[in-house]
């Protein structure tokens, strides 16, 4: 291996890049449509991505431009790759699996390409994969051998079963997981989330991500999981499943946490929680830790609902406030139910806006974890950077492949 990619190589893929501008979404979709003629393959990958949404080889093609932009400055997509192994762990991605992928992605681009795909080409392009596939290779060993040598950590998929399942709202319902074997499980950090891995009937292997909405312990996980509204549609297919089917004593597998979105519950510095939707379920997890860890520390927890029939963990997240200090929670709520009441219920009517957080909470000491539908992530993204909030205090997570956000001052987050 390399340690560095020749110049030849980075002069060719750099002058690839308007190509990847007109056809790199062409060469993605046609990538998969290879790759996914090997099952083993196939099921390795969360299909929800790749039906008629189409979000992942969107994704990829954005992930595969950006590479080509900047493979003379590799250093500014550490980021990307770190999510990017993540997201491989929690899916058991291995190294055997990366030579399809290569196949797959070259004969992509002579299929969209023709005799635009030089033998040149197509030479430099299997260079700068295999450069890229193998610093995620070595990240992704690092992170398998440090998962199954901690304390409750395993390798692979583990046996689990629902202990218990807590309706949260009307469309959003809790699992507690607990292991088959009995053993202790390893602490997640706060906010990261459990690869699963579900066979359902007349359904092929299911692979999907769920944040963990539970304070870290050695026992128990918690998902929380809301339900799409269309079932028999690709991305409802689980959420429908754990609704509808899944009880106490459902075997379920799960790959050790995952994910580089998480905060430290024991840091004394504000930190400020602003979610959308069900993508609280990081947030109470990071709630949860703070009052255990640091119940006096100044934070912020600010929450979007669509109306009190929607609203989750309404009441837990009232109780932590009863016992935390330095905890301020604001609620908004887009469309209030006549028997919503305000300042009962919820704190204001709308959107949460960035000229509220500004007003409102600590810009310049602040950290700021976000989490939820991607063009709330654009607003609130964007406008804290807008505000002069500095990008290395902005984090953010959503439920999906990790393609561009809507506007240019969320990409740059």
């Amino acid at each position: 291996m390399p340690t560095a990619l020749s110049p030849a190589t980075i002069a060719l893929v750099k002058a690839t890049v308007p190509a990847l501008e007109a056809h790199g979404l062409a060469i993605t979709r046609r990538m998969y449509q290879r790759l996914f003629v090997n099952e083993s393959i196939r099921d390795l990958f969360n299909q929800s991505h790749h039906g008629e949404t189409g979000s992942q080889p969107r994704a990829l093609a954005d992930a595969v431009l950006a590479y080509a932009r900047h493979i003379d400055r590799l250093e500014v997509l550490g980021g990307a790759v770190e999510r990017i192994a993540q997201k491989h762990v929690a899916l058991n991605i291995l190294p055997e699996h990366y030579p399809f992928v290569a196949e797959a992605l070259l004969g992509a681009i002579q299929d969209v390409l023709g005799e635009a795909a030089t033998d040149e080409i197509c030479a430099a392009w299997g260079e700068a994969y295999w450069f890229l596939a193998e610093l995620l290779i070595g990240r992704e060993a690092t992170l398998y051998r440090e998962r199954a040598s901690s304390p409750g950590g395993w390798a692979g998929w583990r046996d689990f079963v629902i202990e218990r399942v807590v309706d949260e709202s009307d469309v959003i319902r809790s699992f507690v997981l607990v292991p088959a074997d009995g053993k202790p499980v390893l602490p997640h950090r706060p906010g990261q989330y459990l690869g699963l891995s579900l066979t359902i009937p007349g359904q092929p292997p299911l692979k999907r991500n769920y944040s963990i909405s539970s304070a870290p312990d050695t026992r128990a996980y918690r998902i929380t999981v809301k339900r799409e509204a269309r079932p028999g549609v690709m991305p409802g297919i689980v959420s429908n499943w754990l609704h509808d089917l899944a009880k106490p004593g459902t075997l379920v597998q799960a790959a050790a946490p995952a994910g580089e979105f998480f905060a430290d519950p024991a840091a004394a510095s504000p930190i400020v929680l602003v979610s959308g939707g069900v993508g609280l379920t990081p947030m109470v997890s990071m709630l949860d830790a703070i009052a255990h860890s640091a119940p006096n520390r100044p934070v912020w927890f600010v929450h979007g609902a669509m109306n009190g029939r929607a609203h989750a963990m309404r009441a837990h997240v009232a109780e932590l406030a009863r016992r935390m200090p330095g905890l301020h929670t604001h609620i908004v709520y887009t469309r209030p139910d006549a028997d919503d009441r305000a300042g009962r219920d919820y704190d204001a009517a709308g959107l949460i806006e960035p000229a509220w957080l500004a007003a409102n909470t600590p810009l310049d000491e602040a950290d700021y974890f976000v989490c939820g539908p991607k063009p709330f992530l654009a607003l609130i993204i964007g406008g804290l950077l807008a505000h002069g909030v500095p990008q290395a205090r902005v984090h953010y997570e959503f439920f999906g492949p990790a393609d561009t956000l809507a506007t240019p001052a969320a990409a740059a987050a």
